[in-house]
């Protein structure tokens, strides 16, 4: 397809305006418009100095036409100006519109089946209020923990929009009711706490200072107890690598443990080397017992009871008093000391715990307050325990 340029001498300045003309053979229209500066007036291009002074501005004049005219000439419909559309500037995440999806033709098998009824909308109401009828939603009593959750609002809101004497003191008057109602109810909880032992928390764990230091004294003796009795009948594995900087702050941790408790560790290294700050130099290559018990970062710490069994206690760096934590914990869950002693071990007295069996109680108990409370001492007196 070709274009005709044009140029025209604009005689009041030192100017040269380029057009492209009429895009064959479609129609005749200006498809674009360049001006270009130059230092000589149109008449005295036909000089030669004049030429050679602009013999580098037309070729690049030349090949900017010729670029606008490749460019508009891919597409009968001309693209929309930046400078019509500034306003939009340039968005790199742009989300463009999907594509409309042509809607396919009903096959015969579609037009066969058969259509669910579509009734009116009166119809469907009218099936809908009797069953909205027959239940009518109760509104609860005036002045009820209920009527003030979902009215307060509404008072606070219309003293703010119109702050009139009336307004304000009826809000105030029921933020007044609310706080009374709880003054109330808090007096008669701690009255119930305080009588019965199964919900004072001061029972379990005492709050006072000296009780809590005496219970924390009472908790230390009876887990060094506890971690006596199970060291004597159960070792540490110990998991290493030569090159584990974890290991090597490990190794002192576990070694006050064996001290302290009369814990027996048995070293057993990953890559067949000794660790290089001397400690547990005695110890045994891995031979396959680290994929056993799955093994995958070091340190790795397992309690172990002969003549079978192991229980995991970390793959990562501990502190001795976490390292005692879990050993009785999982001395505890693996039956080797009972629920009390563990409990105690944690400066917790040992009470029943409200653990009931799920179904002992039947629906129409729950209905009745003190049949409630009967049902749950009775299960509390079966000492549960954790």
């Amino acid at each position: 397809m070709g274009y005709r340029l044009q140029l025209t001498p604009n005689l009041r300045s030192s100017a040269v305006t380029v057009a492209i003309c009429d895009r064959f053979p479609n129609h005749l229209v200006a498809d674009g418009v360049f001006v270009v500066s130059c230092k000589s007036r149109w008449e005295n291009l036909t000089d030669n100095g004049a030429m050679n002074r602009n013999a580098i501005s037309l070729p690049i004049i030349m090949s900017l036409c010729l670029r606008a005219s490749l460019a508009m000439g891919k597409d009968d419909a001309p693209e929309v100006s930046y400078f019509a559309d500034k306003q939009r500037g340039w968005f790199w995440y742009e989300v463009l519109s999907e594509p409309v999806k042509k809607s396919q033709p009903e096959t015969q098998a579609d037009q066969e089946k058969p259509k669910p009824d579509s009734k009116p909308p009166s119809v469907v109401k009218a099936e809908i209020e009797p069953k909205t009828q027959a239940h009518p939603s109760a509104e609860p009593q005036p002045l009820s923990s209920a009527w003030l959750k979902q009215n307060l609002e509404h008072y606070l809101n219309q003293a703010i929009d119109d702050p009139s004497p009336e307004n304000v003191a009826a809000f105030y008057y029921l933020q007044r009711v609310m706080m009374d109602k709880a003054e109330r109810f808090t007096n008669a909880a701690r009255y119930v706490v305080m009588s019965d032992p199964q919900l004072d928390e001061t029972v379990r764990r005492p709050v006072a200072t000296y009780a809590a230091n005496e219970a924390n004294h009472q908790a230390s003796v009876v887990a060094e107890q506890a971690l006596k009795a199970i060291a004597a009948q159960a070792g540490i594995l110990f998991f290493f690598r030569s090159d584990c900087p974890y290991c090597h702050v490990q190794a002192p941790i576990l070694a006050m443990l064996e001290n302290a408790y009369g814990f027996k560790i048995y070293p057993v290294s990953l890559d067949g080397l000794p660790m290089p700050n001397g400690f547990f130099s005695q110890f045994k290559r891995d031979n396959g017992q680290a994929a056993m018990l799955g093994v995958e970062q070091t340190p790795a710490l397992f309690l172990m009871k002969p003549p079978k069994q192991i229980v995991p206690l970390a793959q990562g760096a501990l502190s001795l008093e976490e390292v005692t934590g879990r050993i009785l914990l999982a001395a505890k869950e693996a039956g080797w000391i009972d629920a009390s002693q563990y409990q105690t071990t944690q400066g917790i007295r040992n009470t029943p715990m409200l653990l009931p069996a799920a179904g002992s109680i039947s629906p129409a108990v729950t209905q009745d307050p003190l049949s409630l409370i009967q049902a749950l001492q009775r299960s509390a007196q079966r000492g549960n325990t954790p």
